[in-house]
């Protein structure tokens, strides 16, 4: 059922202005269930943690979740800690965190650098940290006190003292004088100066001055302005770190955005047995699954306005009330009570309801009635703000101790329980439930994490899932895990990081889509990731696109912003969609361009770097079909992707990347040489090691540079060099 499972882009859910928090930019999981130590994970607006079942991606969302959970998210010792060490952390649980993240403060900073009072820059960035007890820690990573500076003004100052106090005629010029030049060679004297020799320098400045010095003294005023600035800098040099303070701290946490976690666990079903919903929300023992079950009923029940326990009170019928009172009179009565009620029935001498009672029933199921069709029309029309696929009607029924929810729309006007429709249907509806009552509707500023959401869905569904998230990410960042190709989109890949099992038995996850995985195994996330690509690829070339192959995802994600930059500044309106499909390597690029050959394009044009596999390529397809040489496109001898971009460009950002040697990059680049040649042997001059994917996360600042709402421009120049560049791929290729 197409209509069922295709979800829309534009959420349009009207909702309250939220204000701007703080944007979670990474994070690291550490002595939490299965995972050691996860290493610290970049995100975007939406993330995609793609791994195997039984790879710990599960335990990569919960700890998000108990950071700052919107609703439930208890830390659960016998759960949560990792049972290599349950005895030690149980011991001591204020010594271990379990997760650390880092937030970009965003409006914020100003508000806590003007509390804090340091540098603006220095709490554009925050830490915050769970502990196992509960409590957090907070720190700013880029706080850092400048002695250096602070010593420099107090000596500016003192000079400045010199020669202001030098021309003077007053009684107290020689002392003060004399004194400022004392200081000054005290100091000078130094081999380090500290915050103690500034209060002392103060305090010998005050001391100087009189009690009650003459109103038309010309050195007192000079004094005082010395004794404040040296006592500025010292305050300066004994600063706390702001983390410490309690003021601090609140606001950081104040301003944490809430994380809402959802499971496939809690989707609906259709028929619900009241008595059992009423006794699980009262319960805290639940598992996982019954609990977000129950999550779900009592958000289902909170947003509808009628409670479990009064749809059930409702409905009472004669023989319930009867019951209930023969259950009251043996409780009240004992063994005496117990004896009359089986002597009544025995003699058959049960209640009878009067006109009074049965009017009273009636009245009770008349009112749960007009409740229940009251709350499906509101279920109704909230969730056609959401679904604009389909006119869903939603009914309510109760049949004794039974709820059940019904189902219809304009192309089945035939009422289905809930559970015989989609299953995309069943699972948004309970995703929507629970985010429009955590997410929505008590907190702003939430963070989504969805735990293989829409996996039984079909592949198509699942491809219009992926897009939803991009409309629902405009208000809330998202993060969730997957095992499926079809929620991992070949032009979506700067969002994907796989979870894998390390070879300690921990798990990892990395943005880098070819780190080794740890053993034959358990490389299940890179399969994934590759079966996108392939489905991509194939599913381009039956469209009608012009598949171009090339050697990896750093080129593909090169070349794929390369022709979103040039379409949007009409530098090149191709006449077929461009897919640039990564291969890895030789075997498999031979082996895709064979696939993906066809009678009249032919082999679809193979992008090659100047390295040695791509000459290999190069002779062994020459004469099969186009193929194109970056450094035929560049003129550069060992060319890679890189040097069809602005090379200072590159520079910066590879500089901002590594930010720990002597001599930048930007300064000794040579644009006549190949980039990444020269990256590689300025980093052995710095002594760098270069991280295994520093490529791709070189490509995925200059995608967040360019292609970002506030997007860097580009020259019209560096356009139309792509432009060319483009054309070269296609030109000898006939459109349809």
């Amino acid at each position: 059922m197409r209509h069922e499972t295709r979800f829309p882009i534009d959420t349009g859910l009207p909702v309250a202005a939220r204000t701007d928090g703080f944007t979670l930019t990474r994070y690291r999981v550490s002595n939490f269930r299965s995972v050691n130590d996860s290493g610290w994970l970049a995100l975007d607006k939406v993330t995609a943690l793609i791994g195997v079942n039984e790879s710990g991606k599960t335990n990569l969302l919960l700890p998000l979740w108990k950071l700052n959970p919107a609703s439930g998210g208890e830390i659960e010792p016998i759960s949560d800690y990792p049972k290599a060490l349950f005895a030690t952390i149980r011991a001591a649980p204020e010594q271990f965190q379990f997760i650390t993240a880092e937030f970009d403060t965003g409006k914020d900073s100003q508000r806590l650098a003007e509390m804090a009072g340091i540098p603006e820059e220095q709490v554009r960035k925050v830490s915050v940290a769970r502990l196992y007890d509960g409590s957090f820690k907070i720190a700013f990573p880029d706080f850092a006190r400048d002695d250096t500076a602070a010593i420099n003004r107090a000596r500016h100052s003192l000079s400045k003292a010199q020669e202001e106090l030098g021309p003077l005629l007053d009684d107290l010029q020689p002392k003060a004088l004399s004194l400022v030049k004392a200081i000054t060679d005290d100091l000078q004297g130094l081999a380090t100066v500290t915050a103690n020799d500034l209060r002392l320098a103060r305090n010998s400045v005050a001391a100087l001055i009189p009690e009650d010095p003459p109103a038309t003294s010309t050195v007192v005023p000079i004094l005082r302005g010395l004794q404040k600035t040296l006592g500025q800098q010292m305050a300066a040099m004994m600063a706390p770190d702001p983390a410490s303070r309690d003021d601090v701290r609140r606001a950081v946490i104040d301003r944490l955005p809430r994380f809402v976690y959802y499971s496939n666990y809690g989707n609906l079903d259709s028929e619900i047995y009241l008595p059992h919903v009423v006794e699980n929300m009262n319960r805290p023992d639940l598992g996982a699954k019954e609990g977000a079950k129950a999550r779900t009923l009592r958000v289902l029940f909170d947003f509808v306005g009628v409670q479990a326990k009064e749809i059930l009170q409702l409905g009472r019928d004669f023989r319930d009330i009867r019951d209930e009172a023969e259950a009251r009179m043996i409780e009240e009565q004992g063994k005496t009570g117990l004896m009359r009620s089986l002597i009544m029935r025995a003699r058959g001498k049960e209640h009878q309801p009067d006109a009074e009672l049965l009017a009273q029933i009636a009245e009770a199921k008349r009112t749960r009635s007009i409740l229940l069709q009251s709350a499906g029309t509101k279920l109704t029309a909230r969730f056609a703000e959401w679904w604009k696929q389909g006119d869903y009607r939603f009914r309510f029924e109760a049949d004794g101790n039974h709820f059940r929810i019904w189902v219809s729309d304009a192309r089945r006007p035939q009422e289905v329980e809930l559970e015989h429709r989609s299953t995309g249907l069943q699972w948004f509806l309970s995703f929507f439930l629970v985010f429009l009552q955590e997410a929505r509707g008590a907190h702003d500023n939430c963070v989504l994490l969805l735990d293989e959401p829409g996996h039984s869905l079909h592949p198509l569904a699942q491809r219009d899932l992926s897009e939803f998230f991009d409309g629902l990410s405009a208000d809330n960042q998202i993060l969730y895990t997957t095992h499926s190709p079809f929620l991992v989109d070949a032009d979506r890949l700067a969002r994907a990081r796989k979870v894998f099992v390390d070879h300690g038995g921990s798990t990892r996850a990395t943005g880098d889509l070819l780190r080794a995985e740890g053993t034959d195994t358990q490389r299940g996330a890179g399969f994934a990731v590759r079966a996108a690509l392939n489905l991509a690829v194939a599913e381009a070339s039956l469209r009608c696109a012009q598949p171009v192959l090339v050697q990896g995802i750093v080129e593909q994600s090169y070349l794929s912003m390369i022709k979103t930059l040039c379409i949007a500044s009409g530098a090149f309106l191709p006449k077929r969609d461009l897919v640039f499909a990564p291969a890895g390597n030789v075997r498999i690029m031979q082996t895709m361009a064979q696939m993906l050959s066809d009678e009249e394009s032919g082999m679809p044009p193979v992008l090659i770097d100047d390295s040695a596999q791509g000459q290999a390529l190069a002779a062994h397809l020459r004469g099969q079909g186009r193929v194109l040489s970056l450094r035929h496109l560049t003129g550069l001898e060992g060319a890679t992707i890189e040097d069809l971009m602005h090379k200072d460009t590159l520079a910066i950002q590879l500089d901002r990347v590594e930010r720990r040697p002597e001599r930048l990059f930007a300064d000794q680049l040579d644009p006549q040489r190949p980039f990444v040649e020269q990256a590689l042997a300025w980093a052995a001059q710095e002594g760098i090691t270069l991280a295994p994917d520093w490529r791709l996360k070189l490509i995925e600042r200059l995608q967040r540079l360019y292609l970002s709402s506030t997007g860097a421009p580009v020259l019209p120049a560096e356009t139309q060099k792509w432009a060319q560049t483009l054309e070269e791929m296609t030109s000898d290729v006939k459109a349809f």
